[in-house]
């Protein structure tokens, strides 16, 4: 038997989601979901998208591109960059997504694998929330479906007693499902994506039933093969994926760009001063982690040490909104040196005793020796003491 050809409304408390809708997001929420963030930007975009859609989309391919990589509309809407990086990085994973492959988001910690999926759900689905987090106890349950035990042992198995996953709602609505840290996910239960993603079907066989997708059906997920904890990708399973590598900021004004948006952003939520006063700081911030993470400094002529950690444009961004903190808390609301110091040395102080020995290494070779940075070096001293 085949179920449900057409969405079905399945209620989302079932399995601890909270259900999307079109109005604005809370002015209390501490971090609204993309859809409601910018939910102006994309009526915006939906309102002037004369381009064709695909079936169940919000917008066009080229309107989602537009929304990541931000564009000024015919009416003179501004729409601002979620991502930046490479165009086409953005248009391949687009493409994907209209296709029948599932997309797949590699890269190191720290490249906005996250974030990307979780606009492009925003902007091809209208939703962002059907999401399982990949961890080392993932269960089948949690991409497949589970039970309610009590309506099982009451009536036996039936459709009222089955849970649906945030994937099997998405296959029976038409939208966009994320797994986040597919590789963190026990091998077994990766491979239960398989038949979902090659045939378009969840058996149920409790039930004797099925669950067809329907069109508009996708799946994003992301992974990294950088931290511990990792398990390899089956190649069936590869190969059911389109693989998109989101990079590393390009340059280090890309990389500042990047920081000091996000930043403005979450500091706005957090009521912390305005960023233009600390770029300078920001722009130290990235110097020293690109350096630290090259393993070179900017001007090609000191090999360094690498630290342990990956030293990542989100980590970054945490350092400056700490930093941003002490200074609206315990300062005078403009980032300074002082500010961002611990912050750098426990981005970069992981491992007690090889990383300081190359942060002191870096501190007294490079950071005490560049011009203007007197302040910063002192700071640091401060810090680690």
């Amino acid at each position: 038997m085949s179920v449900s050809a057409e969405p079905t409304s399945v209620d989302p408390r079932r399995n601890g989601s909270v259900p999307a809708d079109t109005g604005t997001a809370r002015t209390d929420t501490l971090r609204p979901h993309a859809e409601h963030a910018f939910a102006d930007e994309l009526a915006a975009l939906a309102a002037q998208d004369d381009r064709p859609r695909p079936a169940r989309w919000r917008l066009s391919p080229w309107a989602v591109a537009t929304y990541l990589l931000g564009g000024t509309l015919p009416d003179g809407t501004v729409i601002t960059p979620k991502y930046v990086g490479p165009r086409r990085v953005v248009e391949v994973a687009v493409t994907t997504l209209a296709t029948d492959r599932a997309l797949l988001l590699l890269g190191v910690p720290g490249t906005a694998k996250t974030w990307v999926s979780e606009h492009l759900a925003a902007a091809v689905s209208g939703d962002s929330t059907l999401l399982v987090q990949g961890t080392a106890g993932t269960p089948e349950e949690a991409i497949r479906y589970g039970w309610n035990y009590a309506r099982l042992l009451a009536h036996g198995p039936s459709r009222d007693a089955l849970v649906p996953s945030p994937v099997m709602r998405a296959m029976a609505e038409g939208r966009t499902a994320r797994v986040e840290e597919l590789t963190r996910i026990p091998a077994d239960v990766q491979d239960s994506l398989i038949t979902i993603l090659s045939e378009k079907t969840l058996p149920i066989p409790e039930l004797g039933q099925e669950v067809q997708a329907v069109r508009g059906f996708n799946l994003i997920a992301t992974a990294n093969d950088r931290d511990r904890g990792v398990n390899e990708l089956s190649s069936a399973l590869r190969r059911r994926f389109n693989t998109v590598v989101l990079p590393l900021p390009e340059t280090p004004e890309a990389e500042v760009d990047i920081v000091t948006r996000r930043v403005e952003q979450i500091g706005r939520s957090l009521d912390l001063p305005a960023v233009p006063d600390g770029v300078d700081e920001i722009r130290r911030v990235v110097t020293v982690f690109r350096e630290l993470r090259d393993g070179v400094t900017a001007d090609g002529r000191t090999k360094l040490k690498l630290p342990s950690g990956t030293l990542s444009t989100a980590e970054a961004i945490s350092v400056v909104t700490g930093g941003l903190a002490l200074a609206a808390h315990f300062g005078d609301g403009v980032l300074r040196a002082g500010d961002v110091a611990a912050g750098v040395l426990g981005a970069v102080v992981r491992d007690p005793a090889a990383d300081r020995v190359v942060w002191q290494e870096y501190l007294e070779t490079v950071v005490r020796e560049r011009d203007g940075w007197s302040d910063f070096y002192r700071a640091c001293r401060e810090a680690g003491a």
